[in-house]
């Protein structure tokens, strides 16, 4: 599999393509907004898209989505089935409301903890992970986890905004995370990649 990586909206939010380069079918995880190198890619490369992933439904995470949906009516739009509140009221994004966000926004496809997609031949693993939201998800897909705002490199994902939990977020990490091998790569939401084993070692907020 084939993982790029572009930059998008205000908060400088990581959207990542994956596809299998031979078939061309592929997926896209949190497009923040419209980014003219990342559709550049998707255009000129051809490509497939057949699911757009959202690890959670705050603002600064699906602000591309209707963009790259209008671009890609056939792609299916994926998030957790704990997340369709947060979707879908408006109340709990408002606070980015002056960024131009879309603030309800209604998946295709409701997955649960432990459910799995094929995409361009990969399988695509989906890992309930709460705390920073309820609905907050990972997905893994051979050796790499799309981490969204559960786990970035030293540090984690926000618990003061609504839905949020400290104490809800370790357990995830530590019980849904910290259990995949070390050598797995973990590509968050928002600043450079890590690893598992990287992690469990150097993150001060998961340490004891």
């Amino acid at each position: 599999m084939q993982i790029n990586i572009y930059v998008t909206g205000p908060f400088g939010v990581n959207c990542y393509v994956g596809e299998n380069t031979e078939t061309k079918k592929g997926f896209i995880v949190d497009p923040g907004g419209e980014n003219h190198a990342l559709t550049d890619f998707l255009t000129g490369n051809g490509m497939d898209l057949e699911y757009i992933i959202l690890t959670h439904g705050h603002g600064d995470h699906i602000g591309g989505v209707e963009h790259y949906m209008d671009m890609f009516p056939n792609a299916k739009l994926v998030a957790s089935k704990y997340e369709k509140e947060m979707l879908n009221d408006e109340n709990l994004n408002e606070s980015l409301a002056m960024y131009g966000f879309p603030l309800r926004i209604d998946a295709d496809l409701y997955v649960d903890d432990g459910d799995t997609l094929m995409c361009g031949g990969y399988e695509l693993k989906f890992i309930h992970t709460p705390g920073h939201t309820p609905g907050g998800m990972c997905i893994l897909t051979e050796d790499i986890l799309f981490s969204g705002d559960t786990l970035f490199r030293q540090s984690i994902g926000r618990t003061d905004l609504p839905g949020g939990d400290f104490s809800t977020l370790m357990k995830s990490i530590k019980e849904k995370l910290f259990v995949l091998p070390d050598e797995t790569k973990v590509l968050p939401g928002h600043m450079g990649t890590t690893t598992i084993g990287y992690e469990k070692e150097h993150n001060p907020f998961v340490q004891g």
